[in-house]
């Protein structure tokens, strides 16, 4: 490591890549909202965070283990269940007087089709508008995951009718 009078230690964070603190900043810098979407190998998390000097606040959230109380039976770290976490948390955050909003993905690369974008499009469902371009969102069929099953179709269908009357 270096030393001497010049050397700047970075923020923690930054050393352990977790946070890209000049990304984070054009995001506040907006004024609006931050729809934060983490994704594992499991599960999805989406989180409506607005910025405070005294620290963020969240005004909605919704995970895909959620799903379960809903009738959800179906492995919840796929593209579907990416896409009814993205509505129920659209769905809440309307609730809370959130209209716009900026999508955070984090450190994750952006990529064509995948579950940030099938829960962006859950989010845009619900009536939240977040600036995004069509061509990175998935495809009808993956979304309602008739790829995968007719099971998981019919199910997704019968979430989604829930979601929507809550």
């Amino acid at each position: 490591m270096a030393t001497g009078p010049r050397y700047h230690v970075p923020f923690k964070r930054r050393r352990l890549g977790k946070t890209d603190y000049r990304m984070r900043h054009k995001l506040i810098s907006s004024g609006l909202p931050r729809a934060v979407v983490r994704c594992s190998s499991k599960n999805t998390t989406i989180q409506f965070i607005e910025f405070n000097p005294r620290g963020d606040s969240i005004v909605a959230a919704a995970t895909t283990v959620e799903l379960g109380k809903l009738g959800w039976k179906h492995p919840t770290g796929n593209i579907p269940s990416a896409y009814l976490a993205g509505l129920m948390a659209g769905k809440r955050a309307s609730k809370a007087g959130v209209k716009k909003a900026v999508l955070d993905i984090g450190l994750r690369p952006p990529k064509k089709g995948t579950k940030v974008f099938a829960a962006l499009k859950g989010m845009l469902d619900a009536g939240i508008e977040i600036p995004h371009s069509d061509e990175v969102l998935p495809a009808e069929e993956r979304i309602s995951g008739s790829h995968i099953d007719e099971k998981v179709a019919k199910m997704f269908e019968t979430v989604t009718a829930k979601i929507k009357e809550a």
